[in-house]
């Protein structure tokens, strides 16, 4: 098993000049201690075309020091790194492997940058001894082992100071404030490794162009549609380590995707796009096993603990526990397995080659001022048709499926307007928010509709065992209630999210 430790950090230029100041006069250090010297040899690898390092990710190969090793970090935001640790090897650990392959997939990782580093080390102690951050200065020597530039070597020398575990954040700033008093700034370079990279690669003519601003409705399509594409490539190490809501992000990538290939087929190929979708679709129906039952379970529970106790009949939580983990089938090793196919990879692929190369039609050329708002009352009208059908429905199985294909249409037409927004800006906003209004009723009712069913089961279960099934009525009854509710609150929340000058500002802004 992997080891994973959160690093905050900041970096400071180092020269003759600016030395490290005394820091034993930064506010809440009680002492400075030093730490030794540590030479350091690190290897850095990267695809050819650094893909790792155009997404800030490094993986290296270090000897010496206390945690010699393998080390991959993730940025998670400035001066703050995920770094997931791995014994010393000769070859590329299995795990961190696998966390790199969306980003890797079928190219070779090898050597990019070697960095020597002699490292000077003092430990900012508080008072009564607890370790508040680590300041080391390193002089690096750097060089280039591939590509333009292998052989050019770099030399700088640098300060860092890392917060210790469990430290208060707010502790760097009283640090940074003795730094900068002494003439010390902080580094250009976010990591050493991206300093090594500019200072070691071959000299660029001028700023790199920035990319023009989105002007036609193919070119904010599209912004949108890569933005998805990113954040399923991005989620997918983060799944793979089973972050908090990871997998529910993903999902939602993958869908967001799908909606725009359907609300924007005048500007994407449906020809093209279609089987893309339905490979889209593939990947969420497999990351929704483990999501719709963890949802379930929490809906549940909730409404057992919610209980007074003496309505709480029989063994409710075990019957609960036992039926939810019967139902589970693996999930967990079957995402991993999911994102280790060749079907996966596959979709990859073809979502860079659709973003790199995509099938425009005609109508993307067109201003999006009127493009987009066609799109977006396209599904609009799509959803008051099925909510005008899912009112009509008496109470009842049918009014039931009506309102999850109105659910699905309004999830559609909030995803158009999110997509929209950069162009339409307020207006598109407002009518995403309204969609999404929308949308959460016909969700929960839709929650309620699944919950009747698994504690209908439940119900079943417990009675055929001897057991009381009164609790399970109860909460049956609770479930009929809240839908019921919700499908009384639908014509309000639609007729806020239908006036007809939400749909008018989308022409006019």
């Amino acid at each position: 098993m992997a080891d994973t430790k959160r690093e905050i950090e900041r970096k400071y230029e180092a020269t003759d000049a600016t030395r490290l100041p005394d820091l034993g006069r930064a506010a809440g250090v009680g002492r400075v201690v030093p730490r030794g010297r540590t030479e350091l040899d690190a290897v850095y690898y990267d695809t050819a075309d650094l893909r790792l390092a155009a997404d800030a990710l490094t993986l290296r190969r270090r000897t010496g020091g206390s945690d010699a090793g393998w080390h991959l970090k993730f940025p998670v935001a400035t001066g703050i790194r995920d770094e997931i640790h791995e014994p010393l090897a000769d070859t590329l650990p299995r795990p961190l492997a696998a966390l790199l392959r969306s980003r890797v997939r079928h190219a070779e990782l090898a050597p990019v940058v070697r960095l020597l580093s002699s490292r000077d080390v003092h430990h900012l102690l508080a008072a009564d001894g607890t370790l508040l951050a680590e300041v080391s200065v390193d002089t690096v020597l750097a060089e280039r082992l591939a590509g333009e530039g292998s052989g050019t070597t770099a030399t700088w020398t640098e300060i860092e100071v890392e917060l210790a575990d469990d430290g208060d954040p707010a502790f760097l700033d009283a640090v940074e404030k003795r730094l900068r008093k002494a003439g010390v700034r902080p580094a250009e370079s976010a990591s050493k490794l991206a300093r090594a990279l500019a200072e070691t690669g071959p000299v660029r003519q001028g700023k790199r162009p920035e990319r023009d601003e989105p002007r036609t409705t193919g070119d904010h399509v599209l912004v949108y549609v890569r933005k998805q594409i990113r954040a399923i490539v991005d989620l997918d190490p983060a799944v793979r380590r089973d972050l908090p809501d990871s997998v529910h992000r993903m999902r939602v990538a993958t869908r967001r995707l799908r909606s725009a290939f359907k609300t924007y087929g005048k500007v994407l190929d449906r020809e093209v796009t279609d089987p893309v979708g339905a490979e889209l679709k593939w990947l969420a129906a497999e990351l929704g096993v483990d999501r719709d039952q963890e949802v379930l379970d929490d809906r549940l529970s909730s409404r057992i603990e919610a209980l007074p106790g003496p309505l709480t009949l029989g063994p409710v939580r075990g019957r609960l526990r036992a039926w939810s983990a019967a139902r589970r089938t693996g999930s967990r090793r079957r995402i991993i397995d999911v994102l280790d196919g060749k079907r996966y990879l596959a979709l990859l692929d073809t979502l860079d080659a659709l973003a790199a190369d995509p099938p425009l039609r005609p109508a993307a050329s067109r201003n999006p001022d009127k493009a987009l708002p066609r799109a977006l009352l396209k599904d609009y009208g799509r959803l008051a048709t099925r909510i005008g059908h899912a009112l009509d429905q008496p109470p009842g199985p049918e009014r039931d499926t009506a309102m999850h294909e109105a659910r699905k249409a309004a999830k559609r037409a909030r995803y158009a307007g999110e997509a929209a927004r950069c162009a339409l800006g307020g207006p598109a906003k407002r009518f995403a928010e309204r969609m999404k209004a929308v949308q959460t009723v016909l969700g929960d009712h839709q929650d309620s509709v699944v919950a009747r069913e698994a504690l209908r089961t439940l119900g079943i279960q417990a009675h055929a065992a001897g057991e009381s099934a009164f609790t399970w009525g109860l909460l049956y009854g609770q479930e009929e209630a809240a839908a019921d509710a919700r499908e009384r609150e639908l014509p309000e929340v639609w007729a806020r999210a239908s006036a007809p000058v939400l749909r008018a500002d989308l022409g006019h802004r």
